[in-house]
């Protein structure tokens, strides 16, 4: 299948695509004409890849999930390596979650203390 094609039927980009293949998560081969040309089961790899990334992975850290891309990548038990770099990024997340939450507090804070205190979010 073309990246077009495997793009539509992952719900990805053709720029996304060639940049997974660029980090070695896809490969592909070339057509005649130059195109990439792609086995019908990239498609599962894909959407396997954009779960990892939709739950806070990097593309180094789908890495070493490359041997279950292909299957049901949540049907396995994890290995030591996947399950740290999961509490890795959980760590990460909770993080930024915290200081973001600080930012907010500090605006209403100071929204309170300039008058302004309807902090419902919204503007009007």
């Amino acid at each position: 299948m073309l990246i077009g094609e495997l793009a539509r039927a992952t719900g990805s980009t053709a720029r996304a695509l060639r940049h997974y293949e660029q980090a070695g998560l896809i490969g592909s081969s070339r057509a005649v004409n130059g195109y990439r040309v792609y086995e019908e089961t990239a498609a599962v790899r894909v959407r396997n890849i954009r779960a990892l990334l939709a739950a806070g992975f990097t593309l180094a850290d789908v890495q070493p999930f490359l041997s279950c891309l292909d299957g049901d990548v949540l049907a396995n038990p994890p290995s030591a390596g996947a399950l740290r770099i999961a509490r890795e990024r959980l760590a990460v997340l909770e993080r930024r979650i915290a200081a973001q939450t600080e930012a907010r507090d500090r605006l209403v804070a100071a929204l309170a203390a300039a008058g302004g205190a309807d902090t419902g979010g919204t503007s009007g």
